[in-house]
């Protein structure tokens, strides 16, 4: 009997997504499991999986529009089934016969989306060539010429599958190595006066941040902490390893430490009450392309420096290239953002509701500093700064978690204690 596909809710806070690319066709068998097409919610782009089996009668929703949750995405049956009703329920108009489909239509169907796109990008106004920001983005990135890129999105829109799927012929790979530098240059670096589209991720990021800097009462608290015990131990750590660890294992364990003697930093605000959480799970921001996604250390309190390491940069490798489940990445209890690498040297950040701190860390940077004796020594200093929620946190209970935090990063072997 056929079906309805319904759009679902692939992270705890998508009300809408976009489809990016269908992995199955009209006429396509569909198993249990099955990816059945690419969606871009308000967190990552991520598989849908097929919940029916059957065959794919129709496409209702194409590729580069939206669907609400519950919307209908598309149809699956068995062939030769009347799905003419379902299709009318479904507007707007699905990618498929008006009348139910004969063996022969199922055939030519699956033969005609078989067949190889033969054109190119669809020039735009004024000669620039349709295509999604992220596309434009990861053409720049991987040096590709999006004129030579056929767009399968609306009116011949280069999406991020084009890009993904893209592979030069003979006459574009044909070129000088000097020509893959000027793409990217260009693509890089050119100003133009297009209109961005928002995408689903960026309008969330939009909401969340501007609801929790307008509604959460934010106030800063700064320190310089001195790194260099620490940044000698690590250095002795990976005198004995071939795999060497790096800094943020360490910044995210004496974290998990401080929370842990300050419960009112790992807890959420819930409006009627203040949630307390007994796991310490931290999440830290990794930008994307469209914008930042927040892959998450569950229980960092029971887990070792190297453990967490294999974690982060498990979890960082699959979150830039959207390989996060939603649980991987929604829930933390407290969240860190690091401009260290990009020279930074103080922000503030935003606080990540329904969490009521976020730590920014700075880049690590010698500077002349007065020791005791008042003598002029240099150390590598690495500036903090605490973004607290008023409503749940006081100035003092900000303060001494910031101080504890200090105290283990200057002294490391003290969290042995």
């Amino acid at each position: 009997m056929a079906e309805k596909i319904f759009m679902i809710a692939l992270s705890p806070t998508m009300e809408e997504g976009s489809i990016l690319k269908w992995k199955k066709k009209v006429g396509d068998t569909v198993k249990m499991d099955d990816p059945l097409c690419e969606v871009e919610t308000d967190k990552a782009s991520m598989d849908y999986l097929s919940s029916q089996e059957g065959t794919l009668l129709a496409i209702v929703k194409e590729v580069g529009t939206g669907a609400k949750v519950g919307d209908t995405i598309a149809i699956i049956g068995n062939p030769g089934e009347d799905f003419a009703a379902l299709v009318a329920e479904a507007a707007p108009v699905a990618k498929a016969a008006a009348a139910p489909p004969t063996a022969a239509a199922v055939a030519a169907a699956k033969s005609a989306a078989a067949a190889p796109a033969t054109g190119h990008a669809a020039p735009a106004d004024g000669g620039r060539i349709k295509s999604s920001p992220l596309a434009r983005k990861l053409a720049a990135d991987k040096g590709i010429d999006l004129a030579q890129v056929s767009g399968t999105g609306p009116d011949g829109r280069v999406v991020k599958a084009d890009i993904d799927s893209y592979t030069p012929s003979a006459k574009a790979s044909a070129g000088s190595s000097a020509g893959s530098f000027a793409a990217v240059s260009v693509g890089s670096s050119a100003l133009n006066d297009d209109q961005v589209p928002v995408s689903r991720k960026r309008q969330t990021i939009a909401k969340r941040l501007g609801e929790s800097l307008f509604t959460a009462p934010h106030f800063f608290l700064t320190l310089s902490i001195e790194m260099d015990n620490l940044l000698e131990a690590r250095d002795r750590i990976n005198a004995k390893r071939k795999e060497k660890v790096g800094l943020n294992p360490f910044i995210l364990k004496f974290l998990a430490e401080a929370l842990k003697r300050h419960q009112a930093l790992n807890s959420s605000w819930e409006g009627e009450y203040i949630q307390n959480h007994s796991s310490v799970d931290l999440g830290i921001a990794v930008a994307q392309p469209d914008g930042l996604i927040t892959p998450i250390v569950k229980n960092a309190g029971s887990k070792g420096i190297l453990q967490i390491e294999a974690e982060l940069k498990d979890l960082i490798d699959r979150a830039r290239n959207g390989g996060l489940k939603p649980e991987e990445f929604t829930g933390a209890t407290f969240t860190i953002s690091n401009l260290g690498s990009f020279g930074i040297e103080e922000f503030t950040a935003i606080i990540n509701p329904p969490g009521v701190a976020i730590l920014a860390l700075g880049a690590t940077i010698k500077t002349p500093v007065v020791a005791d004796d008042d003598s002029i020594v240099v150390r590598r200093i690495m500036k903090v700064t605490l973004s607290c929620d008023h409503r749940v946190v006081d100035g003092a209970v900000g303060a001494a978690f910031l101080t504890e935090f200090k105290r283990m990063v200057e002294d490391p072997y003290q969290v042995l204690l």
